[in-house]
Formats: structure tokens, C-alpha cells, sequence
């Protein structure tokens, strides 16, 4: 499965800005991003033990980082194909190395691409998605409520988007205040109406929604499943 490009034109500004905001912060900081952050992005192995993809199913993951997730999931699955968009070239240099060093490069596809503008089913030319993931990238994400209903439109009939992320700490008063100026300073910000939004979305798709604050409210984990037939929000 070869790596695909995406080139983020300087006339979609705001996808360019992000680009360069992403690639300022994590030039140096994708070196050791999965040895640091192993410890406080919880639940994303609960979230890959979830996925149970069919055999010869379409993965796409939305902010795929490093490809951490990717090359655990396409370990722990080798049945289906995984893909994986990030605005940051600098981490999906990453990916890249990370991919091509677990000898997973062709069972694993990647692409340089904006969350809130591209469409990863061009991109791929793959019409819809088995299954989408998004981890611990919506915090960063400065308008990510339209991400969740484009991401709802990547999947197929019944498909599912599993979503963890940062949660609001509510039965963890004592560190809430910490952990917040703390991730003020890499642009996170806990979406704290994210189950608001999911339940409206799905709502009005007609999808079913499970919802979660494991860890004491430390993470939101959601699980949204496509209804059997397509509609439009």
C-alpha cells in the first residue's frame, strides 16, 4: 500500500496555518512523543481492542500523530487496511519511519491533510470507511465541531468512529486545575460539550452513540454507529 501526498495549497490559509502551527510545535517534540505521552493518553488501546474490524475492512484514523495507534492496530488486526491523514508533516515523517521500521508499509497508507477541509475518501479513493478513530486530537483540533459530523460521513452503513480524548477531570478536582494550564501550553483544550455534540449528531443521522468518562473523567470515550442507511444530518 504506498503513501499518498496531499499538499496543503498556500491559498487554504487556515489549513496552512495549521500546517506550520503542528509542525512548530512537534518538530523536535515527535522524537520523544510516544515515550512521554504513554503515559497520560489513556485508553487508546481500550479504543483499538474495540475496533474488531471484518476481514478486508477500511481503518482511517484523523490525526494519526506518530502512527502509533496504527501500527498497534494493523498488529493486533492483520486482516484489514489502515489509513491515516495528519496536518503535520513533521509527525507524519514520524509515521513514516515508524510504519517502514514495524514492516507494515503495505498494509498501511498515509496522507498529508487538513481535518476540517480534505475529504480522506478522494484522498485514498476509498467511498467510505469501515471504522474512523480519532485520538486525542479533537483538543487541538481549534474547529473541531464540524469534524465530527465529517468524520460521521466517511463511514459506511454501520460503521462505527470511536472518539478518545481529554475529559473535563470532574471526579478529579485536585489535578483538574494542573492538567488544564498544563495542556494550555501545547494548544489542548477539553472539548467539554463533545457528548452534547455526539448526541445531537446522532440524533439527527440516526446513528446510536455510547459514551463514556473512564478514569475518573479523566478521558471521554465515544463510540458512534452509523444507522443501516445513510441520511443527511
Amino acid at each position: 500500500m504506498s503513501q499518498h501526498s496531499f499538499e496543503i495549497g498556500e491559498e487554504d490559509s487556515q489549513a496552512f496555518d495549521a500546517m506550520h502551527r503542528m509542525n512548530r510545535m512537534y518538530r523536535w517534540q515527535r522524537h520523544i512523543y510516544d515515550a512521554s505521552r504513554r503515559y497520560y493518553l489513556l485508553g487508546r488501546d481500550r479504543m483499538i481492542a474495540n475496533l474488531r474490524p471484518a476481514v478486508g475492512a477500511n481503518v482511517l484514523e484523523i490525526g494519526c500523530g506518530t502512527g502509533r495507534n496504527l501500527v498497534q492496530a494493523a498488529r493486533r488486526y492483520p486482516q484489514a487496511r489502515f489509513f491515516g491523514v495528519d496536518v503535520s508533516t513533521e509527525m507524519l515523517a514520524s509515521a513514516m519511519t515508524a510504519i517502514a521500521r514495524a514492516g507494515l508499509a503495505g498494509r498501511i497508507a498515509l496522507a498529508q491533510a487538513d481535518a476540517t477541509s480534505a475529504d480522506p475518501r478522494i484522498i485514498f479513493s476509498i467511498p467510505a470507511f469501515d471504522q474512523v478513530i480519532i485520538s486525542y486530537s479533537l483538543s487541538m483540533i481549534p474547529e473541531w465541531r464540524p469534524v465530527l459530523g465529517e468524520a460521521a460521513r466517511l463511514l459506511k452503513p454501520r460503521g462505527r468512529l470511536h472518539i478518545i480524548d481529554f475529559g473535563g477531570l470532574e471526579r478529579l478536582p485536585a489535578m483538574r486545575a494542573a492538567l488544564l494550564r498544563w495542556l494550555a501550553l501545547f494548544g489542548v483544550a477539553p472539548r467539554d460539550d463533545l457528548e452534547h455534540e455526539l448526541s445531537a449528531l446522532a440524533v439527527a443521522s440516526g446513528a446510536d452513540l455510547t459514551f463514556e468518562r473512564p478514569f475518573r473523567g479523566y478521558a471521554q470515550y465515544a463510540v458512534l454507529t452509523s444507522p443501516s442507511r445513510t441520511t443527511t444530518p
